[in-house]
């Protein structure tokens, strides 16, 4: 219930996804790529005749205090104006975001150039990891996740904050457009500057009051506190629970599979559609 492909920051085409999918014995596949509805209609076509249902879906983008905040829209409307109006201006405000923090690792004395991130980025927004990619040819670092910590994530030292709604707007975009809304690792959110880092618990209400109906407990990323804290909240406040491996093929050591969620709890989620 969370991949990405080329449509976005994956390394892998829509029909690798569904291919793996289908070999690794799964039911349906979501695909969730940041901020664009792009991979519908083709991974529709490729899980054509194969048994395996598409559940299509986004993830959008939003902010909180200078932190990033992830929330799943699934089921949405492709054609759906306001959001489609939003996720245009999010991607053309990644493009601008790039091109400065190329500059900030210029100025670190890294010589990555935007060329090179275009290139790699290809037809898909670009975003962080196609930094990362250009960033670890260059020699300074030793692997993706390297750079990640050390300049790309919040608060790092080639990290330039970006445009974002609220994650309450976001929720409101999504429901809007006929989506089911869950929030992607929330025990992720904030910065290595934070005492307590995971996304607070009156954000969430927040967003439960804005219509959010998941959230996304069960991540590779997330340690045994985050999962059972967020397991707790969820409970308290009647969401679902959701898994995924937040599958980026070769740009994150995740797995496709490694977190599944069952057909239960997707009917569950189904139910919350509007």
């Amino acid at each position: 219930m969370h991949t990405h492909t080329v449509h976005s920051d994956g390394t892998t085409t829509v029909e690798q996804n569904v291919r793996d999918a289908v070999a690794f014995g799964l039911e349906g596949l979501a695909v969730t790529d940041h901020d664009t509805t792009s991979p519908f209609d083709e991974a529709h076509a490729a899980a054509d005749g194969t048994g395996l249902e598409i559940v299509p879906g986004v993830e959008f983008s939003a902010e909180l205090d200078g932190s990033s905040v992830h929330v799943l829209g699934f089921w949405v409307a492709a054609d759906d104006a306001d959001l489609q109006t939003e996720m245009d201006r999010l991607r053309n405000e990644r493009f601008r975001r790039a091109e400065q923090i190329v500059e900030k690792f210029n100025g670190l004395g890294i010589a990555v150039t935007f060329e090179r991130v275009r290139e790699l980025a290809g037809e898909a927004p670009i975003g962080r990891p196609h930094i990362a990619r250009a960033v670890l040819e260059t020699g300074e670092v030793a692997d993706m996740q390297e750079v990640f910590d050390r300049y790309l994530a919040d608060g790092g030292t080639a990290y330039v904050p970006k445009y974002a709604v609220d994650p309450v707007r976001a929720v409101e975009l999504l429901t809007g457009a006929g989506g089911v809304a869950v929030v992607a690792h929330p025990g992720l959110f904030g910065s290595r500057q934070q005492d307590e880092p995971g996304l607070p618990t009156e954000a969430i209400e927040a967003m439960v009051a804005a219509g959010m109906a998941g959230i996304e407990a069960d991540h590779p990323d997330h340690t045994s506190a985050n999962r059972d804290h967020y397991r707790d909240l969820a409970a308290a406040h009647h969401l679902v629970v959701t898994a995924g491996s937040d599958y980026h093929g070769e740009a994150k050591e995740n797995r496709l599979g490694s977190a599944t969620t069952d057909r239960a709890t997707v009917e569950r989620l189904r139910d919350h559609r509007g």
